[in-house]
């Protein structure tokens, strides 16, 4: 059986498109919104004006290829999406994480919404609201609750950690409808920021990704209507909790896609630095034949590679639904731990250009570490591909 690794030409264009718009919006303003931390990028407004209309068209293109009855392998929204944050992230991850319209409360929707709730929540910035104070990565121990009064839901807890919390005008909540339930009685919920008992908190300071915002929001008697409850309103315990966490299945790929394009950023700099220092990096020889560091830029950037292929298979199943729960851990495991191993080891190699602020280098390590935590931390991923991999159920292996 072939393997073509090569990206579908269609893509050219995303490709293109968004590698501009991190070349010259996100890089020469990245060092000031690092520095300007809370302080909302206004250049971001018109991109993501330009990311809703080429979406749009998007959508419609891929509507076109499915009407022309194709019965081979597809390749859509999810690479699509995993190819943008990848250019893009080569700019700048906060950045990236802070153009309007394109929250990770956006791609809980395109998840799990019915054809309706597509078309209501067609034209909104969501954030993603899931965790709590009293847990970290364990997505079952939610407890923001969700209470049916009526046609409405009142909605009741704090949830921290809410990327793009304060500059959304919906947020996407994870709740459980019934405590008794366990696993299975949380459902997400698409709640507008100007509810009556919903207000920001605070705002995080943070070790990187500085030009994202970071919040703590609380609902105290939130109502909203109970068709903003996306997916079944039914608690079923053979099901459990899969339609929201099929949200993870199609973002932790494109965290790791984020990981890639940073990690590639500080593979090309310190390129860059070793062969100014005259080291220049030959793959006919054998790597120990060369320079150390030379050596480890080779290992660092064979890793990346099997970062990148682990992460197009993830997409690629998503986009031919086939699940990829563990596929989907496994690009986030491999790139999350990658891109921090790489921004580290070019730090230290770079040496006094690695530590200043005269390049990127210092702020691409800050910034790397989030990508090994949001979305499922290094530890968690590891557990959900042993259970894939062993058979186990959550309950079997802890």
């Amino acid at each position: 059986m072939a393997i073509n690794l090569e990206l579908p030409t269609k893509f050219d264009s995303t490709v293109e498109r968004t590698h501009m718009a991190a070349e010259h919006i996100f890089r020469p303003i990245s060092r000031k919104c690092d520095q300007a931390e809370h302080e909302y990028p206004t250049e971001l407004d018109e991109l993501g004006k330009l990311a809703q209309q080429a979406r749009k068209q998007e959508k419609e293109a891929e509507a076109g290829e499915s009407a022309d009855g194709d019965a081979g392998t597809v390749n859509g929204s999810n690479m699509r999406a995993l190819i943008s944050a990848r250019e893009m992230s080569w700019g700048d991850v906060g950045l990236l994480l802070s153009i309007p319209y394109q929250g990770l409360g956006n791609a809980a929707i395109a998840a799990v919404a019915n054809d309706e709730q597509l078309e209501k929540f067609s034209g909104v910035w969501a954030a993603m609201a899931i965790t709590e104070p009293s847990f970290g990565s364990d997505s079952a121990a939610v407890s923001t609750t969700a209470t049916r009064d009526g046609d409405d839901y009142l909605i009741n807890g704090e949830k921290i950690f809410v990327t793009a919390g304060s500059r959304a005008d919906h947020v996407v909540v994870w709740a459980t409808v019934d405590k008794s339930a366990g696993r299975a009685a949380i459902k997400s919920f698409v709640v507008p920021m100007t509810t009556d008992g919903v207000t920001v908190a605070r705002l995080e300071h943070k070790l990187g990704i500085k030009a994202s915002d970071t919040a703590v929001i609380r609902f105290e008697n939130a109502r909203v209507p109970a068709d903003n409850l996306l997916g079944s309103p039914e608690v079923d315990t053979k099901k459990a909790f899969g339609g929201v966490m099929q949200t993870f299945d199609n973002t932790r790929p494109v965290v790791a896609a984020m990981a890639i394009g940073l990690g590639r950023a500080a593979l090309e700099e310190l390129r860059r630095i070793l062969e100014e220092a005259g080291h220049e990096i030959d793959y006919d020889k054998s790597a120990a034949a060369q320079h150390a560091s030379v050596c480890e830029f080779i290992r660092l950037e064979s890793d990346w590679e099997a970062s990148w292929l682990h992460t197009v298979r993830a997409a690629w199943m998503a986009d031919n639904k086939e699940p990829n729960s563990a596929e989907a851990s496994m690009s986030k495991a491999k790139a999350g731990r990658t891109v921090t191993d790489i921004t580290n080891k070019a730090v230290e190699i770079g040496a006094t250009a690695g530590f200043s602020e005269t390049s990127l280098l210092e702020k691409w390590a800050r910034d790397s570490k989030i990508l090994d935590i949001f979305e499922g931390t290094q530890q968690i991923q590891q557990l959900i591909i042993a259970r894939r991999v062993l058979g186990k159920s959550s309950a079997d292996l802890k």
